[in-house]
């Protein structure tokens, strides 16, 4: 066989596998035409307001209808509580809101991660939960390298901002259906926990 067929023939036989590859990921692709029902599912629970994903940064200006309780803070700082609820895997999530009501920035953030030195700073790692009746104090669970399983990252506060925040601690008994929760420089809330 000459060089010139051999070119020929070899560049053909490239062509025609290019061509399957093509075809072959043509027809495994979806149309993006119509969305998959667990999209469209999943799209309506998020705008029923009774889920919050811990940790999704989600956004600031939505805020949860229900609030379980109310603190204040230092300066005009508020914090609403909208859950705590017990999970599989035996811990419990509290989430809710961290608000300024002032007219300034607030900045002074630092003491809500608490004494306990973390790799998560500018975070709720000092929060606590306290079993009264059981007379034990939970802390924010954290992982192997100590960053805490809450929310992180609040280094400021604008005027009138509202900030999504999430704990989460060992859970206590069962019989332990209230509980008081902490975060540092904020009064103690007594709250009920669900699930």
């Amino acid at each position: 066989m000459s060089i010139r067929r051999m070119m020929k023939f070899r560049g053909g036989m490239a062509v025609a596998g290019t061509t399957a590859v093509v075809l072959m990921l043509a027809g495994c692709g979806g149309s993006d035409d119509k969305p998959k029902s667990p999209q469209a599912s999943s799209a309506a629970q998020g705008q029923s307001g009774n889920s919050q994903t811990p940790g999704s940064s989600g956004s600031r200006s939505a805020v949860p209808v229900e609030v379980i309780a109310t603190v204040k803070g230092p300066s005009s700082i508020v914090l609403n509580i909208n859950s705590a609820v017990r999970e599989a895997g035996n811990f419990v999530t509290v989430s809710g809101q961290i608000k300024n009501d002032g007219a300034e920035a607030y900045v002074e953030t630092a003491a809500w991660r608490g004494d306990e030195r973390t790799a998560s700073a500018a975070s709720v790692a000092g929060a606590t939960l306290v079993d009264k009746q059981g007379k034990k104090r939970y802390y924010v669970l954290r992982d192997t390298e100590g960053r805490c399983s809450c929310t992180i990252g609040i280094t400021r506060i604008g005027p009138g901002e509202s900030i999504p925040f999430f704990a989460q601690f060992p859970a206590p008994p069962t019989s332990a259906n209230e509980v008081d929760f902490t975060i540092p420089t904020f009064a103690t809330a007594t709250i009920k926990i669900s699930g």
